[in-house]
């Protein structure tokens, strides 16, 4: 298999009135075929911190940021295929009573994800499609057909019942949205985010963000779809996924940091 290789990572630029413990979810799971080396971070002024997998397999880390001003910063390389991700259009859907039983929380409402509140929303729309992996592709194109992509256009509290209304959001917004309408399809689908490099693709003029999708269970197994988007890519970096984005929150604070400024990093570099 050929490979890539990329240079990921982020900063993230605070002023706490107080030290303030945080967790932090910035560096990638690391599961095959991706492979993640020389991975360092930083913070100044110096914390210390220390590193735990919460219930979902994540890596996240703990520190505590002191009073003032202070920069945290995260580094690695990435190995990743130089492939898109793998798709099967003949995967079929599970019957509910088949499932398996670590799949069942991904078909109820969360947080963001409120399927139940589809009900105006035709639902069996999706259902002409002759396998679940063209169900679930079918759902994609109605998210991305139906939402705008503008930033700003939605708050830490936009559900996907609010930007189904709205129809403006960013990624995680479609991605809530399209993880709505499987769940209300009795479909299992998590939440997921990381890097997402611009390889092989129109480079896009904003600059570089974390970048959210969704994995869907159809089979036996996870298959990765992306709303925003509606394409396959080259070199997706998973950090984390859950139930939806409060799963999954870059950082979570015990405190009220203000973020003045974050920065994205995933690019190629010469192997």
């Amino acid at each position: 298999m050929s490979i890539r290789q990329l240079r990921i990572g982020c900063e993230f630029v605070q002023q706490s009135p107080a030290a303030t413990p945080v967790v932090m979810q910035i560096r990638p799971i690391g599961e095959d075929p991706v492979r993640v080396t020389d991975e360092q971070w930083t913070v100044e002024p110096t914390a210390d911190s220390h590193g735990y997998t919460d219930m979902y397999g994540n890596r996240c880390l703990r520190l505590v940021l002191p009073a003032g001003r202070s920069h945290f910063r995260y580094s690695a390389i990435a190995v990743v295929p130089d492939e898109p991700e793998p798709m099967d259009p003949q995967a079929a859907r599970t019957a509910p009573h088949l499932l398996p039983d670590a799949t069942l929380v991904y078909t109820l409402p969360s947080r963001y994800v409120l399927p139940e509140m589809l009900a105006e929303t035709d639902v069996s729309q999706f259902n002409h499609a002759r396998s679940g992996y063209a169900t679930v592709q079918a759902v994609c194109d109605f998210v991305h057909q139906h939402l705008t992509f503008s930033y700003g256009t939605s708050t830490s509290t936009t559900t996907s019942h609010d930007v189904y209304l709205a129809r403006y959001g960013v990624c995680r917004d479609f991605t809530h949205l399209a993880i709505a309408f499987c769940r209300a399809l009795d479909i299992p689908a998590r939440y997921v985010f990381g890097y997402l490099p611009q390889l092989d693709v129109e480079p896009l003029p904003d600059p570089m963000d974390f970048a959210a999708w969704m994995e869907v269970w159809l089979g036996d197994r996870w298959w990765t779809f992306d709303p925003r988007n509606n394409t396959r890519r080259k070199g997706r970096v998973l950090i984390g996924r859950g139930r939806d984005a409060s799963d999954v929150a870059m950082v979570t604070a015990f405190g009220r940091p203000d973020l003045q400024s974050m920065t994205v990093v995933a690019e190629e570099v010469a192997g």
